[in-house]
Order: C-alpha cells, then sequence, then structure tokens
C-alpha cells in the first residue's frame, strides 16, 4: 500500500514519505477543520442559545469542510512529481482529519445545557490548540515558538469572530 523507501529520511530517522504522505495531509486537515468551524459553531450557538441548534452547525460544518478538503487535497496533483504519494490516501487522511478537527469542538454541544456545553467547547478549543502546534512542530520540525503563535493566533482570530458574531441581535 505504501511505498517506503529508506533513502527518505529526515532528521530523527522519521520516514519522509510518511511525512508527506500521511503527517502533512492530516495536519493540513486537523488545522483546518478545527479552524473554519468555529465561526458558524460558536456564532450559531450565540445567536440560538441552543445545544442542538450549534451541534447540527458544527457537524454539517465539519462534513462540508471534510468533503471540501479532502477532493481539493486529492485533486491538487497525483503525487508522482512531487512524491507525495497517492491522491487518495492523501485525500482520505485530510477529509478524516478535517472531520475530526470540526467535530472535537463541536461534540461538546450534545450536552443539552448551552452553558455547560460552551464552557466544555471553549476548553476543547484551548486545547487543540497546543496539540496542533505540538504536531507541527515534532513532525514538520518548525520552531516551537513560531508555532505557538501562529496556531493560536490564527485559530484565535476565527474564534473571536465567532463569539462577536454570536452576539449580534437578530431581528
Amino acid at each position: 500500500m505504501f511505498d517506503w523507501d529508506i533513502r527518505f529520511r529526515l532528521p530523527g530517522h522519521q520516514d519522509q514519505r510518511f511525512v508527506l504522505q500521511v503527517v502533512q495531509p492530516g495536519l493540513l486537515g486537523l488545522m483546518d477543520g478545527s479552524v473554519s468551524t468555529l465561526a458558524p459553531l460558536f456564532a450559531t450557538a450565540g445567536i440560538t442559545q441552543n445545544s442542538h441548534d450549534a451541534f447540527l452547525v458544527g457537524t454539517a460544518a465539519a462534513v462540508g469542510a471534510a468533503l471540501s478538503m479532502g477532493l481539493a487535497e486529492a485533486l491538487s496533483d497525483d503525487g508522482k512529481v512531487t512524491g507525495r504519494g497517492g491522491p487518495a490516501l492523501r485525500g482520505g487522511v485530510t477529509a478524516l482529519a478535517t472531520f475530526f478537527g470540526g467535530m472535537f469542538h463541536t461534540l461538546p454541544f450534545l450536552i443539552p445545557n448551552i452553558h455547560l456545553a460552551l464552557l466544555l467547547a471553549y476548553a476543547v478549543v484551548v486545547s487543540e490548540r497546543p496539540a496542533i502546534a505540538y504536531i507541527r512542530y515534532h513532525y514538520m520540525q518548525s520552531p516551537l515558538a513560531q508555532t505557538i503563535v501562529q496556531v493560536i493566533v490564527g485559530g484565535g482570530l476565527v474564534f473571536l469572530v465567532g463569539l462577536a458574531l454570536g452576539c449580534l441581535e437578530t431581528p
């Protein structure tokens, strides 16, 4: 299934193909899923004050983002020139990671109490950022401080948009 080749090694003996074919598309999906669902999820929770509605919107956003990102990754190249592996594998990994990235902070809205669901979802969002930053640091060998700032600032901006929109009055 995988065409592992020991000639491709990164420092720390990590297989470059594994990083290109699984880690990078998975990280792309986690980052996109965890960010792209924040605004619609928290805006819906704020506007409707209804956990069920927020859960449905969060789930729809996670599924939509997963399909979009999975197809985009699969169709971006066939992997022959770049060595990034087959499009089906990369697209599948990206889609699954995007879905999970969007669902982690959506699941608390299964709790009927909107205030408790929001508190738990906030805690999940706060814990997602350093986890994604660590994966990026560990596998992509990005500087840790820079990675933390990029992931936290990027996600934080979208999170704030969701909170701000959730405070708007409905006509």
